[in-house]
């Protein structure tokens, strides 16, 4: 099943559910647009009353600092609505990752890198933002803004309006080329503070191969190579923006310039662009007022550019394929088998692309309370065997069984009763020894936490911390063998039927190892047993080996 639900439904549904912070973004922005009309034509009554020796009466400055007031406070306000607008919008985007994330099939994850999805939640979503609030709103205001100017400006005069068109698309044009170059260099310096970035923490890694080996000099020549292409990089971006300024101020003086020189001509020049000592002043703040918001065009347009990339990408992920359960089957895994083998392969083939076979004819059936053990050589496809009964994968060819139910039609909430899987190494989440043991899982007490504690005989070493079952776990909170203990611990606590064990003593030293595997007997005790090695020669308590490979 695919996700049809793309950026575009994410953006409507965030406009439908924010519809008064939308509305009122819309209206100040168009505000904003207003505003910034006003303060020139008041600056015009005022010049010509001086000029023609009239009375200004105290409104006029008083409105004129007033509005120009206004102005900026209704800019702060649009920007802080724009942002405000945008994170609402990031907060339902990364939501809608994360549901995607938890609908997403196992393959996905062995096809995709760990650091491409994180990209995914962090650089794309950031890049959407930024769309938002430095792009698509923005650039429609600022379009507007120099729309609206550029009408005042024909309004007041015929002629200068004209000239205005003509330099506005040169200008523009020009603005971008700048911009494009710069963006050049940025790119060009982000690529060299990267490399600066992966080799300080690569050099201080291999610091002793690199102190064996004499290498002391290429690390720092190839140090400097990097400084030295960001450097060049970011003077040639400090350059085009040095004199960007400049050509523009210049423009709009030559701009100045022309119009005065044309109104003062005579004949039809000056009823062309004839216009009043204020009305030059107003003109001259409104020529001064289209260039920024041309520049603030040039860079919105950028980052849609930059973002177009990011939107694709989310679009991608937001439109694979999803896995499927089908309610209403999978409670008949946890009552009683009946007589059914708890676990039984029947033909089975499977392989993660089309290339390679990772397991081929897989049949075998192991009964309720009996305890297996898989031995092979590493890549003969242990893991592989537990990841398809855990119904991570599904078998290209053939039928895998639990209970008599099809692995793939079990529900994820169900098989953390069903079953309790021992990893080689314990991965730990950010909370407290409890929560390392209950995973979060409501339906998960205190008591049971404790029994299967003790269970594996590591209460008493929780009971010695600070906190107890409440202190926060870090690296040196246990030792590697106390570790391993808790992940049996986590393993039983939802009290499974079956525990898959995958070469959890591989990386213990003996004296570890032996506590290990006592905490391990007691907690198998009463369930099916399915346990990986690699060591063909290995003693086990198993009832019956099966050889995976050759």
């Amino acid at each position: 099943m695919k996700n049809k639900n793309g950026l575009g439904v994410v953006f409507r549904k965030t406009v439908r559910q924010n519809s008064g912070m939308t509305l009122l973004t819309g209206i100040l922005i168009a505000a904003c647009v207003a505003a910034a009309l006003f303060p020139p034509l008041v600056l015009e009554q005022m010049v010509n009353r001086l000029t023609g020796r009239q009375a200004v009466s105290l409104v006029l400055p008083l409105g004129y600092f007033g509005l120009l007031a206004l102005s900026d406070l209704l800019e702060s306000g649009q920007s802080v609505m724009i942002t405000v607008f945008g994170q609402k919008m990031t907060h339902s985007l990364r939501s809608e990752l994360c549901a995607k994330l938890k609908r997403l099939p196992a393959a996905y994850f062995t096809q995709h890198a760990p650091a491409k999805i994180t990209s995914r939640f962090v650089n794309d979503v950031d890049v959407v933002d930024s769309l938002f609030t430095n792009g698509i709103i923005g650039m429609v205001a600022d379009a507007f803004k120099v729309l609206s100017i550029l009408m005042v400006i024909f309004y007041k005069s015929t002629g200068l309006g004209i000239l205005m068109l003509l330099v506005t698309p040169a200008l523009f044009a020009m603005t971008r080329l700048f911009q494009k170059r710069m963006l050049k260099a940025q790119l060009a310096n982000r690529v060299a503070v990267s490399k600066v970035n992966n080799h300080v923490p690569e050099t201080i890694h291999n610091i002793r191969t690199i102190h064996t080996l004499f290498r002391q000099k290429y690390m720092e020549e190839k140090y400097d190579s990097y400084i030295e292409e960001s450097y060049r990089a970011l003077d040639k971006s400090n350059l085009y923006d040095s004199i960007y300024s400049p050509i523009v101020i210049f423009v709009s003086s030559c701009v100045i310039a022309v119009m005065m020189v044309f109104a003062a001509l005579g004949g039809g020049m000056q009823q062309f662009f004839g216009i009043t000592v204020g009305t030059a002043v107003a003109i001259i703040a409104y020529v001064g007022k289209v260039f920024e918001p041309l520049e603030s065009i040039g860079m919105e347009i950028q980052n849609i550019q930059s973002a177009v990339a990011g939107v694709k990408r989310i679009n991608e992920f937001l439109s694979e394929r999803e896995r499927t359960v089908p309610e209403g089957t999978s409670n008949r895994a946890f009552s009683d088998a009946n007589g059914e083998s708890a676990i039984s392969f029947d033909n089975v083939e499977f392989g993660y692309d089309d290339k390679t076979v990772v397991l081929q004819d897989m049949s075998f059936s192991v009964q309720q309370g009996e305890a297996v053990t898989f031995i092979g050589r590493t890549g003969a496809g242990k893991s592989t065997l537990f990841k398809l009964i855990l119904g991570l994968y599904a078998p290209q060819k053939g039928q895998i069984l639990i209970n008599g139910i099809d692995a793939a039609q079990i529900s994820d909430k169900r098989k953390r009763k069903l079953f309790g899987y021992v990893e080689q190494t314990f991965h730990s989440v950010a909370g407290t020894v409890a929560e390392q043991i209950s995973l979060f899982d409501d339906s998960i007490g205190q008591k049971q936490i404790e029994e299967a504690a003790k269970l594996v005989g590591l209460h008493e070493n929780i009971m010695e911390l600070d906190q107890r079952y409440n202190t926060p776990v870090e690296k040196l909170t246990f030792s590697q063998g106390q570790f391993q203990l808790l992940s049996i611990a986590r393993a039983i606590a939802s009290q499974p039927k079956i525990l898959l064990l995958d070469e959890i003593t591989a990386n213990l030293d003996s004296e570890t190892e032996l506590r290990v595997l006592q905490g391990l007997e007691r907690a198998c005790k009463g369930r099916t047993v399915l346990s990986i090695s690699h060591r063909l020669n290995e003693s086990t308590h198993s009832s019956r080996l099966i050889q995976i490979g050759e």
